[in-house]
């Protein structure tokens, strides 16, 4: 790519005209030297995949095969519709989206992970939500999956996307930095606005932890994407409407290395820390292994 930076990306797109999307893929078709329209379409396969996630977690049990979780998706869906939402209709239901793929992810559904499965929730509940509301093809959808990765890109180059490297601000708070700034260029927004959004939805995820329960992708990780989706609104609303990331966000990153690097080992991933280690987390540790573990690392995607 001919960029390492959210400032190079955003210096590149106003050079030449583009959006964060279009501009990488055409990187990406020169990377992978394929035609742009054959990249496009691999993408588009992807978005299908994400919309069907969330119609699934939305209209069937996603009950997982641990027995922990499944059905809050179809919950909160069905609380926002009745119009008592504290947050309001439209973020509750973006909400509802993202635990509905997490739920997927989960029952061993199929899913994509963005960037990660822990944190697939968040992107397809930001996107599919959005372009519902707002009455979107799904080619801007398409475009704006391709600036979500251009910025995946810069942050895991940079930083890092892996719960085990970095804990949970790695992946769930690139999720929300990755939503947030293809939200902004989607909605209209300049490549300094969503590279604004980047940084104000990284600053607010900063050393959350990776402390799954059991080793298993469930607890706390599905509600998290759930509140992510809803940070990634809040971050691109801020950006769209002015509201700047005083620390640019280059070094709202390289923030999160440094913070990630200092975490503690037993939260980053491994479940001897944190949630994973409460009383309560324990004897599911227990119920789930037949005895007790002091480790075990997240199941990854399907």
């Amino acid at each position: 790519m001919n960029f390492a930076s959210l400032q190079e990306l955003q210096e590149r797109c106003e050079a030449g005209g583009l959006s964060m999307g279009r501009l990488m893929l055409e990187q990406q078709a020169l990377e992978t030297d394929k035609s742009e329209e054959e990249v496009f379409r691999q993408m588009s396969d992807y978005y299908l995949i994400m919309k069907e996630a969330v119609h699934k977690g939305l209209t069937t049990d996603t009950v997982s095969r641990s027995g922990l979780t499944g059905g809050d998706a179809k919950r909160l869906h069905a609380y926002a519709a009745e119009g008592k939402s504290s947050l309001g209709g439209e973020a509750a239901a973006a909400m509802a989206y993202a635990l509905a793929v997490s739920e997927v992810n989960a029952s061993m559904g199929r899913i994509v992970a963005t960037p990660t499965a822990g944190s697939c929730g968040i992107i397809p509940g930001v996107f599919v939500h959005s372009q519902e509301r707002f009455g979107w093809d799904d080619s801007l959808l398409v475009e704006g999956l391709f600036a979500a990765g251009a910025i995946g890109y810069i942050i895991a180059n940079k930083s890092f996307i892996s719960g085990a490297e970095g804990g949970c601000q790695a992946e769930v708070g690139s999720a929300i930095g990755m939503a947030a700034g293809a939200l902004t260029g989607m909605r209209g927004g300049t490549p300094a606005q969503a590279v604004h959004a980047v940084g104000l939805a990284l600053k607010n995820s900063l050393g959350l932890i990776c402390d799954p329960v059991g080793g298993l992708v469930e607890i706390p990780c599905i509600v998290r994407n759930g509140f992510g989706a809803v940070t990634a609104l809040a971050a691109a609303d801020m950006a769209l409407a002015g509201v700047r990331s005083v620390i640019p966000s280059d070094e709202v990153i390289d923030v999160m290395r440094e913070v990630g690097t200092a975490m503690p080992e037993k939260h980053r991933e491994t479940a001897k820390g944190g949630l994973a280690q409460t009383p309560t987390g324990k004897r599911i540790m227990k119920e789930l292994y037949g005895r007790n573990k002091s480790g075990g690392g997240k199941e990854k995607g399907h």
